[in-house]
């Protein structure tokens, strides 16, 4: 397991392109200076000793230099062991919707970012619990399994959009089932899932769904995200809005909450129904309603006795910089005298 200690250092990588456009306009400036100084053949005399090849190997040497000093500079650090630590917690999977009616805008940004932002805030009250994600619209995936890894939760996070599900649609009882799925039925801890959706819902199983892990003693909790008056559902193009989702008819489709079918499904699994706002997700009512669950204790693998691993990478950047000082400009005058095909200059 690997991690870097300053992983803001990686930053300095952008250090490279900019070498390389400060490399490439000095370039085109000496050669144009040289062009505005003298002909062609008085140039090629002024400059015989001048080996042309040498000045982007230097500069190779040098961004390489910059990028392993860089990688040094994070502080690289290798795990070691692998342990199991005890902690105390609840397991909790949420359901998020990635169906085409998430991008409405009753809720700003709209009903998708609200939602992320929403669990991004989750995490940073999380502490000891383990979080999955499932992502569902025709179809359901798990994003992430269960984890104690708030930081890949969030990295997770960032790369669900409505694009990642190939088969549009609002399955609801396939989100909750998978859910249930992803728990580890011999585990002694609280288990919860949340599904955030509008509520849109195309299937009749979801309520059976909930049904079933609340026999299980899994409670599901819903968020519904919109309103009830409801909003058109946009379509972007290379990221720009070019209108709104029409029915065969030419009308735009307007997409509503549908909270009847998620309080349903909340007493169903004997959880509790939110309606989220632009004020607010809902989501610290539920997250209390959690920490009021009981608490297991479970085992979760971590790597410990991380060592520090920078000095190797310290140790080939300053290697490759003292190639680059070593590497001169000039042609090497033995090579540069030699004449191989025996002809001699007149």
């Amino acid at each position: 397991m690997i991690r870097f200690e300053h992983f803001e250092s990686i930053l300095f990588l952008l250090a490279i392109p900019l070498t390389l456009l400060v490399f490439w306009w000095y370039q085109v400036w000496k050669k144009k200076a040289l062009e505005s100084f003298a002909n062609q053949r008085f140039s090629s005399i002024l400059i015989q000793d001048y080996s042309r090849w040498k000045q982007p190997i230097k500069y190779l040497l040098f961004a390489t230099s910059i990028f392993f000093l860089t990688l040094g500079l994070s502080n690289p650090q290798m795990g070691t062991k692998l342990e199991e630590v005890k902690r105390k917690g609840v397991d909790l999977m949420i359901a998020i919707d990635l169906s085409n009616s998430m991008l409405a805008e009753d809720i700003k940004p709209n009903r998708l970012q609200n939602s992320k932002r929403a669990i991004s805030r989750l995490l940073e009250r999380l502490r000891n619990d383990r979080i999955g994600l499932v992502v569902f619209g025709g179809e359901a995936y798990t994003q992430l399994p269960l984890t104690t890894d708030y930081g890949a939760a969030k990295m997770f996070l960032r790369t669900i959009d409505t694009d990642i599900i190939p088969v549009q649609g609002t399955d609801i009882g396939k989100a909750i089932r998978l859910a249930k799925k992803s728990f580890d039925p011999e585990s002694p801890t609280s288990k919860s899932i949340i599904v955030i959706t509008d509520g849109e819902n195309h299937e009749e199983e979801a309520i059976e769904a909930a049904t079933e892990a609340s026999a299980e003693s899994i409670v599901v909790h819903t968020i519904g995200m919109g309103t009830t008056k409801g909003a058109p559902i946009p379509l972007y193009r290379g990221g720009r809005n070019v209108g709104y989702r029409k029915d065969n008819e030419g009308n735009s489709v307007v997409s509503s909450l549908n909270e009847n079918t998620l309080i349903q499904i909340a007493q169903a699994g004997g959880g509790q129904f939110v309606r989220a706002t632009n004020s607010g997700s809902g989501l610290d009512l539920i997250f209390d309603e959690i920490e009021r669950m009981e608490q297991a204790e479970f085992g979760t693998k971590v790597y410990s006795d991380y060592e520090d691993r920078f000095q190797y990478f310290i140790g080939i950047g300053l290697f490759f910089l003292l190639l680059e000082i070593l590497v001169f400009e000039r042609k090497n005058r033995f090579i540069a005298g030699l004449n191989l095909f025996g002809k001699n200059e007149q």
